[in-house]
């Protein structure tokens, strides 16, 4: 990020702490309310970023991974805590989805909830490939 950058570094983590990131966001940012039936249970918030716009601070070592299903999507969880505070999403495993719940402070960032229909991913993933991608 250049200091011209229209994105700000925001910290996040895990309950315990022991696992923390970082994601680029802007002020106002699209976020998805998943209705499949890893989603729904947890209440994950997806924040949808490319590669280059997240980063791993603290804790690589105690993410534990869960696949399921076509074994794409890449959930991590902290092994002491059990919180998924991001993962490598199916829809775009080019990229990053951050938990909106995990971020530290959201003050200053206007969070649009968006509900995404996962029950039925197939026809409708394709909607969230842009996500990952670099703004042009």
């Amino acid at each position: 990020m250049t200091a011209q950058s229209p994105f700000t570094w925001r910290a996040g983590g895990c309950h315990c702490g022991g696992v923390r990131f970082e994601v680029a966001v802007p002020d106002r940012v699209e976020a998805q309310s998943c209705n499949c039936s890893m989603c729904e249970k947890t209440g994950f918030v997806h924040v949808i970023v490319p590669e280059s716009r997240f980063r791993i601070v603290r804790g690589r070592e105690r993410l534990t991974e869960y696949t399921f299903n076509t074994r794409v999507a890449k959930h991590l969880f902290c092994s002491e805590c059990g919180v998924k505070a991001f993962y490598r999403p199916r829809s775009n495993p080019d990229g990053w989805s951050v938990n909106a719940r995990c971020l530290d402070e959201a003050e200053g960032l206007e969070i649009v909830v968006e509900a995404f229909d996962g029950k039925n991913w197939e026809a409708n993933a394709a909607s969230l490939a842009h996500l990952s991608k670099e703004p042009a």
